[in-house]
């Protein structure tokens, strides 16, 4: 895993939205059973907590949104629609219960493993829709609520630098499948990448 180098715990501790369009171009990296699965992150969601009414930790602190409230530079795994885990980077200081969901990433390394985990056949998988969603990209990648808490300075999840996304590639829109706080322009994603889960024309 030396090949890919961590992100320091203070680049979670900034603003959310700095974060947040930062996090594109970076590495996701998951040791799973002695083998690496890489993927490229190329969407991502902010949530800003207490003051932000889409956010899980809106209402404040319980079991589920717990970690939100941790220091940033945790994983927060939550379980939706009663079938679907989604993954997301706890950013900012203790208490603050902001967040960026991991939309979709570019498969990297790990393929093979990441389309058993989605049990795509040899014949019937699509590499462009192995991780393009929440929910996908935490199936490929073996994420569950086992992971939920993860320190994203240690070896089991981590992210890892890449390259710098310019400020001319990064789009922007209204966040998905929320009702609350629609006009909030917090979805960001790497225009013109394939990979990314879907347009939006707002």
């Amino acid at each position: 895993m030396s090949r890919f180098k961590k992100l320091p715990c203070s680049f979670y501790l900034r603003p959310t939205l700095t974060v947040a369009k930062e996090l594109l171009g970076k590495y996701l990296v998951r040791k799973l059973g002695g083998k690496l699965l890489v993927g490229k992150i190329v969407e991502v969601e902010a949530y800003l907590g207490q003051k932000d009414p889409a956010s899980h930790a809106y209402r404040g602190k319980t079991k589920r949104n717990e970690v939100m409230f941790w220091k940033g530079g945790h994983l927060y795994v939550y379980f939706t629609y009663g079938m679907h885990f989604c993954a997301n980077v706890v950013t900012r200081e203790k208490g603050v219960s902001e967040a960026v969901l991991i939309r979709a990433v570019e498969p990297i390394e790990g393929i093979e493993i990441m389309r058993e985990n989605r049990e795509f056949t040899r014949d019937d998988w699509d590499y462009w829709n192995l991780a393009n969603g929440p929910a996908k990209l935490c199936e490929a990648f073996g994420i569950q609520r086992e992971q939920n808490g993860i320190d994203l300075l240690g070896d089991e999840i981590f992210i890892a630098s890449g390259g710098t996304v310019p400020k001319s590639l990064i789009g922007s829109s209204t966040r998905i499948g929320i009702k609350s706080a629609t006009d909030k322009r917090w979805r960001f994603f790497v225009e013109g990448n394939k990979f990314v889960s879907r347009k939006r024309s707002s």
